[in-house]
C-alpha cells in the first residue's frame, strides 16, 4: 500500500466532509434558533395551485410531490425536444460549413456566428414576446393543411386516440430487438467475410412491417381527433380536442435548439476536419464510394472527436431549460423551486431536491453518452 498516493486522497475526502458538515451544522443551528422545522413531509400536502400545462393529470388538490412530477416531466420534455432538434440542425449546419459551395458555407457560418453570440435568454424573449405574439388569434387563424393551427395561444395539431395501444408498443419493441440482432449479425459478417448488409433498409422495413402487422392482425387501431374552434366567452376563443402545444414550450424549444445547434455544428465540423485527408484519399483509392468513405472511414474516426464536446452541449441545454421561468413555462424551477417554495417556505428541502434532480438528469445523459462513445470507439488489435 502506497501511503504517498492514499494520503492526499484521504485528506481531500476529510476536507470535503468537514466543509459539508460545517455548513450542515450551521444551517441546523440557525433553523433551530428561528424555529424552522426541517423535513420532507410537506411533499404529501395539498399544493393548492394550478399549472397551465401538464403531461399528467394535475390540479390544486394534488400534492406537492405531484407538482414536482409535473415540473420534472415538463423539464424532460423540453430538454428531449431541444436535444433532438439541436442535434439535427447542428449536424446539417456543421456539414454545410464544410461544403465547397460558397453560398451554403457562408450561410451556415452566418447562422453559427449570429445565434451563438446572442444571449440565450434574449433569444427566448424574442421568440416568445416578438415572434409568437405576432401570430393571429384562434378565431382569425387560417389552417395549415386543413388541420394544423398556429395561433397566439399555441400550436394545435391532430391527436391520435389509440385502441389496444399495448399491442402496437409490443410490436415496436419487437422491431427494435430484431434490429439489434440484425446489426450484430451484420457486424460479424463484415468482420469475418468483408461483406456489408443493408442494415438501414432492413431496419426501416422492420419498423414499418411489424407495427403494420399489429394493425392488421393484432387488433391495434386509432382514430384521429382534429382540433375544433371553441368559444370560451364573448371575445375569447381557443381550440379543443387534438393536441395543443403552448407558446411557452414552442419559444423555449426553438431558442434552446437554435442556440445549442451552433455549438454542435462546430463540434461536427471539428470532428470531420480532424480526420486526415490521406485517410479519405486512401479509402477512395480502393474503390469506396463517397458515401462509403463517409460511413466507414470518416465518421467512425470523427465521432471520437464529436461525442465528448457534444455531450457537454446536451448537459448545457438541459440546465439552460431552467430559464423557462422567465416566460412562465411550468418547468421544475418555476413550479417546484418557485411556486411550491414560496407557499411552503421549505427553501433548503426544495432547493436540495431541485439540485439533485438536475444532477441526476445530467449524470444520466453523461452515462448514456459515455456508453455510446465507448461503443463506437475504434477497437485496436
Amino acid at each position: 500500500m502506497n501511503i504517498k498516493k492514499i494520503l492526499p486522497q484521504l485528506l481531500t475526502l476529510l476536507a470535503v466532509i468537514l466543509v459539508f458538515g460545517f455548513f450542515t451544522y450551521n444551517a441546523q443551528v440557525n433553523m433551530e434558533n428561528r424555529g424552522i422545522a426541517f423535513g420532507y413531509g410537506f411533499l404529501s400536502q395539498e399544493s393548492s395551485f394550478d399549472v397551465q400545462f401538464s403531461l399528467i393529470e394535475y390540479d390544486g388538490s394534488h400534492s406537492y410531490f405531484r407538482a414536482y412530477l409535473v415540473g420534472l416531466l415538463n423539464t424532460i420534455l423540453v430538454s428531449v425536444i431541444g436535444i433532438i432538434f439541436a442535434t439535427i440542425i447542428g449536424v446539417v449546419v456543421g456539414i454545410a460549413r464544410l461544403s465547397n459551395n460558397y453560398l451554403i458555407e457562408r450561410t451556415a457560418a452566418v447562422y453559427v456566428e449570429f445565434f451563438r453570440n446572442i444571449p440565450l435568454l434574449l433569444q427566448i424573449f424574442f421568440w416568445y414576446f416578438a415572434a409568437l405574439r405576432a401570430l393571429p388569434l384562434p378565431q382569425d387563424t387560417e389552417p395549415m393543411l386543413g388541420v394544423f393551427y398556429l395561433t397566439i395561444k399555441g400550436f394545435f395539431v391532430p391527436a391520435f386516440i389509440w385502441n389496444n395501444l399495448d399491442v402496437f408498443i409490443y410490436s415496436v419493441i419487437a422491431a427494435l430487438i430484431t434490429i439489434f440482432f440484425v446489426k450484430y449479425y451484420a457486424r460479424k459478417k463484415q468482420e469475418n467475410e468483408g461483406k456489408q448488409t443493408p442494415v438501414l433498409l432492413i431496419s426501416i422495413g422492420l419498423l414499418i412491417i411489424l407495427p403494420l402487422l399489429s394493425f392488421l392482425i393484432g387488433g391495434a387501431s386509432f382514430t384521429i381527433q382534429v382540433p375544433v374552434l371553441d368559444q370560451l366567452s364573448q371575445n375569447s376563443y381557443t381550440y379543443k380536442g387534438g393536441l395543443g402545444l403552448p407558446p411557452e414550450l414552442i419559444a423555449l424549444a426553438l431558442a434552446l435548439s437554435l442556440y445549442t445547434a451552433t455549438f454542435i455544428a462546430e463540434c461536427v465540423r471539428a470532428g470531420v476536419q480532424g480526420v486526415g485527408k490521406g485517410q479519405k484519399e486512401a479509402a477512395a483509392s480502393i474503390g469506396l464510394t463517397p458515401n462509403q468513405v463517409l460511413k466507414l472511414v470518416v465518421m467512425p474516426q470523427a465521432l471520437r472527436i464529436i461525442i465528448p464536446p457534444t455531450t457537454n452541449q446536451y448537459l448545457n441545454l438541459t440546465k439552460n431549460s431552467s430559464l423557462a421561468a422567465a416566460i412562465a413555462y411550468p418547468d421544475l424551477v418555476l413550479v417546484f423551486a418557485g411556486t411550491a417554495l414560496m407557499q411552503t417556505g421549505r427553501a433548503i428541502e426544495i432547493v436540495s431536491i431541485t439540485m439533485l434532480t438536475y444532477l441526476s438528469l445530467s449524470i444520466t445523459i453523461s452515462i448514456f453518452m459515455n456508453w455510446y462513445n465507448k461503443k463506437i470507439a475504434i477497437k485496436e488489435k
